[in-house]
């Protein structure tokens, strides 16, 4: 048994649908959220920029010295191979989970994949699948304009903003007959409905945040890491920059008021 917290991070708001999910299916356990909002997105940095920003992430979330970190963001998933990861701390990503859950899902062995431009162009999908199973086709595109527009709050379902830009992103997925969408970035199922409606019923959403808190447990149980406390865990947030809009916009995501529960840190010390 072990009670320290689960620490999570991401570019901004988009990880705490990962946090919904850890929350879900480990009521017990605390959890250190981190969100870069100071520096969002990340999906457009360049490599060099984004190893830099996930070792301060690192960093601070060892700081806070929690038991196991989470990188809740398909950009710097993408690059994990390339991060200086700490010792003795295990590091989850979304990549691996993710294209598990898809490879498992797909029937006509059509995988679409949506993420940002970093995430697509690294191609980190496509190798895992094929890893998984080469007989997968993958059809994947970068949707650039996603996350500003969750970010912004552009999120409900008849929001015509974003559903016209969903339908330019998915049509050409659509139209190749995928069975099976992998939401590669985390701050993409907070607009699932939209992504659904567009692709259709038959189509297989995959939610990179649910399928990495379900590999979060497996890994804490079978390490005897799981929180021994009968009590809901608490949960603490800190961000780069804009407190108000976090705390406002996260309620939503989470379906809780978080109140003033949210605190803001200077990344660069770390």
């Amino acid at each position: 048994m072990d009670n320290r917290p689960i620490g999570v991070f991401d570019s901004g708001l988009g990880g705490l649908t990962a946090v919904k999910e850890l929350l879900e299916i480990m009521p017990q356990e605390d959890i250190v959220y981190f969100g870069d909002t100071g520096r969002v997105p990340y999906g457009s940095r360049s490599q060099e920029t984004l190893i830099k920003y996930a070792a301060q992430d690192i960093h601070f979330l060892e700081e806070k010295q929690v038991k196991m970190i989470v990188i809740a963001c398909g950009t710097i998933s993408s690059l994990v191979g390339r991060l200086k990861k700490p010792q003795d701390l295990p590091i989850i990503d979304v990549l691996y989970p993710t294209a598990l859950a898809a490879s498992l899902a797909t029937h006509n062995k059509r995988v679409g994949v949506i993420g940002t431009s970093t995430t697509i162009h690294s191609g980190s999908y496509r190798r895992v699948l094929a890893e998984i199973d080469p007989q997968i086709q993958v059809f994947d595109r970068d949707c650039p304009l996603f996350v500003p527009l969750v970010e912004s709050g552009f999120i409900e379902e008849d929001e015509p903003v974003t559903r016209l830009v969903a339908e330019r992103y998915l049509g050409e997925l659509r139209d190749a007959g995928v069975d099976t969408l992998i939401m590669g970035c985390t701050h993409y199922p907070i607009i699932s409905r939209i992504i659904g409606s567009i692709m259709g019923k038959g189509v297989t959403l995959i939610n990179s945040g649910r399928e990495t808190a379900f590999c979060c447990r497996k890994q804490l149980e079978e390490s005897g890491l799981l929180s021994g406390r009968t009590s809901k865990g608490q949960c603490s947030y800190y961000v780069s920059d804009r407190m108000a809009d976090f705390s406002k916009i996260a309620g939503i995501f989470l379906g809780r008021d978080i109140g003033q529960e949210v605190h803001q840190i200077d990344i660069d010390r770390y």
